[in-house]
Parts: structure tokens; C-alpha cells; sequence
């Protein structure tokens, strides 16, 4: 059986309010049980935001249901080996890579030297007259949208695009020890003073036909490297709310997270997000690397379009 929970307008707006400046569920959980709401009831009301903008959907407007004891759950997250190799220092083809911290839920770790001074240098250079505003991926249709949630600018480097994009994309496959073909092509984004992003998910979420498209042709997301290009001297860290981490964006350093383990299992303890910069300006080339050989939508058209013609 289950019980219906009701609750106020003004709390669900509370609870959004929180979620999106980035707030953890445990800390809201803490709060409304401070003003005396029962646990059972506090954690359906959140759990159930939480669930529904993971997947894209409308969040309950005044009630959710409480299951009792005897309904069933989906199994908790299960942490697995990471991909990542372990020690305190990593050997691609062309340099070391030091590894300045590790967490396990959810596994990230905090990477030294992925970039050199110069190869930053080269990236913005190259990225500047190429910039767009930045888009994130609507979860009702899939499509790129231009959102208030992220104010920063972006662009996309091709997979092996020039000499400098092929070396990076090679290093960085090999530190997230996948090979290079299933990685995404490289995104630069542009945070001026002010900017940031709101915390989301970087895997795709199977709301729409255009993400289920995508997972079929290449995979699920397994895991993301953000690299810093800049120092930025107030601002603009990578923030982990789950787990209370919050990244420092430093020239040539890079913050690496997974979330997709063997079963498709999808580890929600990811949710990120890039605080706003408070003085200077933020620069980071993004890699997301899938389950299998990436192939976009525009590829999977040529190449269907050439089938057709044969």
C-alpha cells in the first residue's frame, strides 16, 4: 500500500530554489526535519524532485506518494573498479600525469599536469573566434537549447581536428582509459566574470527520441574530464554537491568523474556544476567519452545517405 504525503507550494518551490543554487538533498532533508516534518515524509518529498529533474520530467506539484516497507526500490548505485588506473601517477604516451586526490562516491580524482602552458594557450586561441552561447541538452526533446542555466560560451573541436586537438585527444583517452574513438569531440567553454552553470547530469537521460537515438548508435556517457585552460584567481570552481567537493579551476589541471558502471546502473551522485567567476575569467576543455565508438547524428545520416545512394 502507500500513502499519499502533501505538501505547499511554497516548499516545493523552496526545494527547487535549493536544488538549483546547487544544494545537496541531504542538507534540505536536515532542514525540513529541523522544522519538524516526519523523515519518511521529508525524504519522499525530495527524493521525488530529485528523481523527476534527473529524468527530465515535471516535479510533483503537491503531494507524492510514501511507499511502505514492502514496495520495492531500484537498487542502490554499485561502485565498481574505476577506469581510472590507480597510484599517484599515471603515464600516457607523452607525459606523466600526477593524481593530487581520489573520492570513491562518486569516483573522481583531481588530476596535475594533463595540459602544458602553451597547448592551453593554443586551445583558447583557437576556440575564441568559433565561440557560441553554450547549450545544454532539454531532457523533453533532446535538442540543444540555449538556457539560463548555463551563461558561459562553447564550441566543438572535431574528433582528431588538427595536430594539437589528435595529441590531446589521445592523452586524455588514455587517461580515462578508453579508446580514443569513443570519445565525444572536444568542447571549449568561456566563463566571463559573473558566469557559471547551474548543477546537472553529463549523462543522457532516456527521455526523448533524440538522446535514446544517441545511446543506440554510441553508448551511454561513462565519464567526463574537465581541463582547465586559465588560472582564474576568485570563482569558478567545479562543485560536486552530492559529495561536498568543490574543484579549483588551475592552468593544466583537469577534474575527472565517472558515472555509468557495467549494469547502465547511473550514478546521480555526479550532479556538478561551475560556480560563477568572481574576478578574472574561466576557460576548460570538456572530453565525455561513451560505451562504444561515438558516431553523431550528422554522421549516422551521411553514412545512411551514402548506404541509400549504393
Amino acid at each position: 500500500m502507500r500513502s499519499i504525503v502533501r505538501f505547499t507550494p511554497e516548499l516545493g518551490l523552496w526545494i527547487q530554489q535549493h536544488l538549483d543554487a546547487g544544494h545537496a538533498p541531504a542538507g534540505l532533508l536536515e532542514e525540513m526535519q529541523r522544522q519538524r516534518m516526519a523523515p519518511e515524509a521529508a525524504r519522499a518529498i525530495v527524493d521525488a524532485f530529485v528523481q523527476a529533474r534527473a529524468r527530465g520530467l515535471p516535479v510533483p506539484r503537491d503531494s507524492v506518494e510514501l511507499a511502505t516497507s514492502a514496495d520495492t526500490t531500484l537498487p542502490a548505485y554499485r561502485h565498481e573498479a574505476p577506469r581510472l588506473r590507480p597510484g599517484t601517477a599515471i603515464a600516457t604516451s607523452d607525459r606523466i600525469v600526477r593524481v593530487a586526490a581520489r573520492a570513491a562516491q562518486p569516483m573522481l580524482a583531481v588530476l596535475n599536469n594533463v595540459l602544458d602552458a602553451d597547448e592551453c594557450a593554443e586551445l583558447i586561441e583557437m576556440a575564441r573566434p568559433r565561440l557560441q552561447p553554450s547549450t545544454l541538452v532539454d531532457p523533453q526533446t533532446g535538442h540543444d537549447v540555449v538556457t539560463g542555466l548555463r551563461s558561459s560560451l562553447g564550441m566543438f573541436f572535431r574528433p582528431l581536428e588538427n595536430a594539437l586537438v589528435a595529441r590531446l585527444d589521445r592523452r586524455i583517452a588514455e587517461l580515462m582509459n578508453l579508446p580514443p574513438a569513443h570519445g565525444e569531440g572536444l568542447q571549449i567553454l568561456h566563463y566571463p566574470r559573473g558566469a557559471g552553470s547551474a548543477p546537472h547530469y553529463d549523462f543522457l537521460l532516456r527521455s526523448n527520441p533524440a538522446n535514446q537515438a544517441s545511446i543506440a548508435r554510441s553508448g551511454q556517457r561513462v565519464s567526463t574530464m574537465v581541463c582547465y585552460l586559465n588560472d582564474v584567481p576568485e570563482g569558478g570552481e567545479t562543485v560536486f554537491p552530492e559529495a561536498g567537493w568543490a574543484v579549483s579551476p588551475q592552468r593544466g589541471h583537469a577534474v575527472y568523474f565517472e558515472y555509468c558502471n557495467s549494469l547502465d546502473q547511473l550514478d546521480h551522485a555526479s550532479l556538478h556544476g561551475s560556480s560563477a567567476v568572481v574576478r578574472g575569467e574561466k576557460w576548460v576543455a570538456t572530453k565525455w567519452m561513451r560505451q562504444r565508438p561515438f558516431v553523431s547524428a550528422a554522421q549516422a545520416q551521411a553514412r545512411a545517405a551514402t548506404a541509400g545512394a549504393a
